[in-house]
């Protein structure tokens, strides 16, 4: 069997596939597969650009009980609308994981002290800043990815006049 595409036979960016066990439209594809745990099947839910399935789940058989269902407009719709949310509960707990803050109370009111972490592969960091009340920053200095921002630390980092934490 040859599963090479050919120019003629690829389909336009933005049209939309719609076959049985193949759907692509709005920058999602869904694609039924054997399922590698047990003798069923299974959808992965691509997002355009994307490499890995953002959702990987049960398909239901078809009447044939051997078959997968056909993919369909609706079925289509829910499994991208299910994608989607698992994306951004991803990014929200990579957010909550990455950026975190405090506020201290000083002499001269109050500060907002955040900790933002750059996941850098080879050499990770964070950026501990202050922020006064009138949302300017007062300090901002490069710590260690580790950095644990509480109310403690923050109060420290401004008693100690800013100067990088050790």
């Amino acid at each position: 069997m040859n599963d090479e595409v050919h120019d003629d036979e690829a389909p336009e960016n933005d049209a939309p596939v719609q076959e049985a066990r193949l759907w692509q439209d709005n920058g999602w594809t869904a694609r039924v597969i054997k399922n590698e745990d047990d003798e069923g099947w299974a959808v992965a839910m691509y997002k355009e650009g994307e490499s890995e399935p953002a959702l990987v789940g049960p398909w239901t058989m078809g009447r044939d009980k051997k078959n997968p269902k056909p993919l369909d407009v609706n079925a289509f719709n829910t499994l991208v609308k299910t994608a989607s949310e698992v994306i951004r509960r991803h990014e929200q707990h990579l957010h909550a994981i990455l950026h975190k803050s405090t506020v201290v109370s000083t002499a001269d009111g109050e500060l907002k002290v955040t900790l933002d972490i750059v996941p850098d592969e080879d050499h990770p960091y964070a950026l501990l800043a202050a922020i006064d009340e009138m949302g300017e920053q007062v300090a901002k200095v490069r710590v260690e990815a580790n950095f644990k921002l509480s109310p403690a630390s923050a109060m420290a980092w401004v008693e100690n006049d800013f100067r990088a934490p050790r």
